[in-house]
């Protein structure tokens, strides 16, 4: 019971959290459209750290991921007007983010690896015939990088920056069933890519 009664605290903590900051990134916008440009500062303060991870997850290199975060912020701000409230401010803010990253991506590809090189992740502990728990998510990680683009997108936002299929859907700007079936094939093929170094645990179903 004492799990349940941590897990359901947790929830409605980040519930709340989610409630203040919508609400905060709301006032914010507010005050930016009305001359107040120095209230961007608290949006970008906010959500820099996610907008990173999310870049870095696509780019794999820090640096850039720092840069295109900028550059996402920086079209963020020019197109404030465009938020029409019918959705989060967040979830609109990773749309821009998420079509920026595509964009740059498609125009200087990220650096990408093999399968092979996978398969050099070390081996913890061969006697149980499993990897360690680190070294299955870096081999999970690194297989998601060889996977093509459409289905990488997918999966890295679903799986490794926790959203929904419909805010997914919204970021990447498709409909629903079609993230449903991109992340259905790059799940599967995944579970090809590594069942050579581990047995799959059961992925999370959209």
């Amino acid at each position: 019971m004492q799990p349940t009664l941590q897990l359901t605290r947790s929830y409605l903590l980040r519930s709340v959290e989610l409630r203040v900051s919508a609400s905060e990134d709301e006032a914010d916008v507010e005050k930016v459209l009305a001359g107040e440009v120095s209230a961007f500062e608290s949006i970008v303060r906010r959500w820099q750290g996610p907008l990173v991870n999310l870049a870095y997850r696509f780019c794999r290199d820090r640096s850039r991921a720092e840069e295109m975060a900028q550059d996402a912020f920086l079209r963020a701000y020019r197109g404030l007007g465009q938020w029409r409230k019918d959705a989060a401010f967040s979830t609109w803010l990773f749309a821009v983010a998420t079509n920026l990253y595509r964009s740059q991506l498609r125009r200087i590809p990220a650096q990408t690896i093999s399968i092979e090189d996978v398969a050099r992740v070390q081996v913890s502990s061969p006697a149980d015939g499993c990897l360690a728990e680190v070294d299955r998510d870096h081999a999970v990680r690194k297989a998601v990088l060889t996977l093509p683009a459409k289905y990488r997108e997918a999966v890295i936002l679903f799986y490794f920056h926790d959203m929904d299929i419909a805010a997914a859907a919204r970021s990447l700007a498709l409909p629903e069933g079609t993230v449903k079936a991109r992340l259905s094939r790059g799940r599967e093929m995944l579970r090809q890519k590594l069942q050579r170094q581990f047995r799959m645990s059961r992925w999370r179903e959209a």
